[in-house]
């Protein structure tokens, strides 16, 4: 990593690498779901705990790039947006409606037929058209809402399957998400798709979830005779040392991926998958745009699990360190932020001593540590979440075991997203467009023009 890290620490200086060029051969875009500024700078604290150190005072891998943004995140229709509406919008440059998946804003939700010519043309799209080679990376389901922004078109983001299509819907003549990926997908196919979802892609009576009949796993095969298809970590770093495989199509489990903490042997870490996806990337030599998504950054927020949410930013962290490794940031472009906010808090009066993931400890006037209480005298914890299915007070669980919960103030069977704004970081090709405070869209043309791509159109016309 000494080289990437060097390259990292010139551009924190100041100085561009020699041969720097302010438009970008390349792209990596990592995609932190739920990954909100108090996510990141708890993940920062409990990198710091698991070295040893009291404090969250070194910076991640992506807090080293040397350019940032604040970005604002409200989608068409909601002052929070969900992954849907706010993946389109880093995607297509257009803010739409929770719930939609690279369609326009004046689409309702669920309605095929009036969707029909709204699809708006994606990041990975306009790559595909100028001949570069595009991937998609993900922990999640390979068609949940966020990866699936980069590839379909959807009114719905909840049709992965054809099982989850309405009647109505398919006599209009809608494609489930899984099929768009297989058979319209951008150009001539995304060369690198690795994440979990296989059972969208398969009949149910071959253990998927399809009442087609279909094996869409097949029809990719089919489409490209000289693809590699793998279900393991093993078959997976396989295929990326083998030096002829130029496309890879990586589904690892059924559903989404383990979370980190829980994976088994047999899936690869985040890390594992970035490196894969680059080494097939590269051997296509007109340069890549590459989507990486830590999608269960946000299960675990949502399950009021925050030892499980900040893991996996410490693995998303792995993965952009793996990047820098692997690219020359001369002419790669590596761009870091989240679709949206939490619901995370990270408040009170804890000293350094507190347990990150248990109650305050503060320090009394005396300079001793004491427990922290609130005004009613009661114990506090150092995070929380203002929605969730955690207790009123105090934690429920180990961090670390099944049932583990932070408190929450409002009481939801599944947590929110937060409406705050959030952070992007930026090092490498082009990396010095990105500054101030920005809208979610914004980013897209930012991106764009890095890359030297074209305008972007209201709609591809599909």
């Amino acid at each position: 990593m000494r080289r990437a890290w060097l390259l990292t620490l010139a551009l924190a200086l100041g100085a561009a690498p020699a041969g720097a060029a302010e438009r970008a051969r390349s792209l990596v875009l990592f995609v932190g779901d739920g990954m909100g500024f108090a996510t990141v700078a708890a993940a920062r604290a409990l990198a710091g705990r698991l070295r040893g150190e009291p404090g969250g005072d070194r910076p991640l891998a992506f807090e080293r790039l040397p350019h940032t943004a604040i970005v604002r995140t409200a989608s068409a229709d909601a002052l929070v947006p969900d992954s849907a509406a706010a993946m389109t919008a880093l995607m297509t440059g257009v803010r739409t409606r929770n719930g939609l998946v690279a369609v326009g804003p004046e689409v309702r939700r669920g309605d095929c037929a009036g969707a029909r010519g709204r699809a708006l043309r994606t990041l990975l799209e306009a790559a595909e058209a100028a001949g570069l080679a595009t991937g998609v990376v993900t922990t999640t389901r390979v068609t949940h809402a966020t990866p699936a922004a980069a590839y379909a078109h959807a009114p719905e983001r909840g049709w992965e399957s054809d099982a989850e299509l309405p009647e109505a819907a398919r006599r209009a003549g809608c494609a489930d998400i899984a099929r768009q990926l297989v058979e319209r997908p951008p150009g001539d196919g995304l060369e690198v798709v690795l994440g979990g979802g296989r059972a969208a892609f398969l009949p149910w009576d071959r253990g998927g979830r399809r009442l087609d009949g279909r094996d869409l796993v097949a029809a990719w095969r089919a489409r490209h005779p000289g693809g590699a298809y793998v279900t393991t970590r093993g078959a997976l770093l396989a295929a990326a040392r083998a030096g002829d495989a130029r496309r890879v199509l990586g589904l690892f489990a059924p559903d989404h991926l383990a979370f980190e903490v829980d994976r088994p042997a047999g899936q690869p870490s985040l890390a594992e998958m970035t490196r894969a996806a680059l080494a097939v990337l590269a051997r296509h030599p007109r340069g890549h745009v590459l989507v990486v998504e830590a999608g269960r950054i946000d299960h675990g927020h949502h399950a009021g699990d925050a030892f499980r949410a900040l893991t996996e930013v410490l693995a998303l962290d792995e993965a952009v360190a793996a990047a820098l490794e692997a690219v020359r940031l001369e002419r790669t472009l590596v761009v870091v932020t989240a679709d949206h906010a939490s619901a995370l808090a990270f408040a009170g009066w804890p000293a350094r001593s507190s347990p990150l993931l248990g109650e305050a400890v503060e320090l009394g006037p005396d300079g001793l540590p004491r427990p922290g209480r609130a005004a009613d005298g009661r114990p506090y914890t150092v995070l929380g979440y203002a929605t969730g299915p955690g207790p009123a007070r105090g934690v429920r669980g180990r961090p670390g075991e099944p049932g583990f919960r932070l408190p929450a103030r409002v009481p939801m069977a599944h947590g929110a997203h937060g409406g705050a704004d959030v952070p992007l970081y930026a090092g490498g090709a082009g990396a010095a467009r990105f500054h101030g405070a920005i809208a979610q869209a914004e980013v897209h043309r930012l991106l764009r023009a890095a890359l030297g791509l074209d305008a972007p159109s209201p709609t591809s016309g599909r």
